[in-house]
């Protein structure tokens, strides 16, 4: 968080360590701030911790140690009817899309609004009237309205991206964490993925977490940086005050590191 704020972080990360069964350590000792509408790009090494760092903030990851606040409210310690409206505010975007191949695209982004029915209704797809406009709403923010009816599996693999993108606007939340949205994906797809993002953040004031392998796509849409290496963050600036030597020490371990 930057200084001199007097804003509640969005995000806030303090003394947060992952141990996986195995005894691997998936992050050590992390401590972030995170304002509302950021654009955070996280960047490293395979393996550095950056979908590990993701996973545990909306709680796909239980942490070993430490605490972690949505928005001033603790989703570590959060359970049952608290913990689902905490996660109500976190949109995930993954890599592999995450859609139901054989459902239609309006009903794929539809489960977006999940949450916020109960488990009945949810199930039978009894949606509002409301919700449908809404994710229609989406569809057109990504410019996929006129594939409201086609499977999510007649769409590429950009298009698919797309979708996800739409379901997680629909599902009206704070924060938008994706975890290497554009892997995947070639050049084109791949800027209007990132421009889809960027806009949403711009227009609707989502904050905005995303782990990236590209250094250059991180320039391009990042308002901060931060590089994680060995679970520990190693670098954090914003966008503007990036250097490649800064860069180079994410990926770059001193000889007293690595010597550890």
């Amino acid at each position: 968080m930057s200084k001199g704020s007097n804003m509640q972080p969005i995000i806030e990360l303090t003394n947060v360590t992952k141990v996986y069964p195995n005894g691997v350590k998936g992050l050590n000792n992390l401590n972030l701030s995170v304002e509302k509408g950021e654009f955070v790009v996280i960047v490293g090494l395979s393996g550095a911790g950056k979908s590990t760092l993701l996973r545990s903030i909306n709680r796909l990851h239980d942490i070993t140690e430490g605490d972690i606040k949505i928005d001033g409210q603790s989703i570590t310690t959060a359970k049952g009817k608290s913990l689902r409206h905490i996660r109500r505010d976190v949109g995930m975007i993954f890599q592999s899309f995450n859609l139901v191949k054989r459902m239609s695209v309006l009903k794929n982004v539809l489960t977006g609004r999940v949450a916020y029915y109960n488990f009945l209704k949810s199930s039978l797809g009894l949606f509002s009237n409301e919700d449908k406009l809404r994710a229609y709403e989406a569809l057109e923010r990504v410019g996929l309205e006129s594939k409201l009816y086609n499977r999510a599996d007649e769409l590429s693999g950009g298009q698919q991206q797309r979708v996800s993108i739409a379901r997680v606007l629909t599902q009206s939340p704070k924060i938008i964490l994706a975890d290497e949205p554009v892997a995947s994906l070639d050049p084109k797809t791949t800027t209007q993925v990132m421009d889809d993002l960027r806009k949403i953040n711009q227009d609707l004031k989502m904050t905005v977490m995303v782990n990236l392998h590209s250094v250059e796509l991180a320039k391009k849409y990042a308002t901060r940086f931060i590089g994680i290496r060995n679970g520990e963050i190693v670098l954090d600036c914003p966008a503007d005050q990036i250097t490649d030597d800064k860069i180079k020490s994410v990926y770059t371990a001193s000889k007293s590191q690595e010597a550890k």
